[in-house]
């Protein structure tokens, strides 16, 4: 497995664990924003990503669901990034083989 690959895989047990209630959100959001530098995405996978984690940021600060942020659709919108991101680091690592 490619280390971005592994990051990746770091990523989306960070994301796990803070919806499951093991890691607390602004962990889980720093280290999606520190990792996720190291993935070498096309620009457009930053484009997408960094205002999801500002919102999810921000939904924080609310203890229940707010009219503006959705904690469990942001949620769902990061592993859906994440998804995407496998998908091309994937065939990214196979055209180098």
């Amino acid at each position: 497995m490619s280390a971005a690959l592994e990051t990746l895989d770091r990523m989306n047990t960070a994301l796990a664990r803070s919806q499951n209630g093991q890691l607390p959100q602004s962990e889980m959001i720093r280290l999606w924003r520190s990792e996720s530098a190291s993935l070498a995405l096309p620009a457009r996978f930053d484009e997408v990503l960094h205002p999801l984690l500002d919102r999810l940021e921000a939904s924080v600060l609310f203890s229940e669901e707010s009219c503006s942020f959705s904690q469990k659709d942001l949620l769902a919108n990061l592993q859906i990034w994440a998804d995407k991101a496998r998908l091309r680091l994937s065939s990214q690592s196979g055209a180098q083989t």
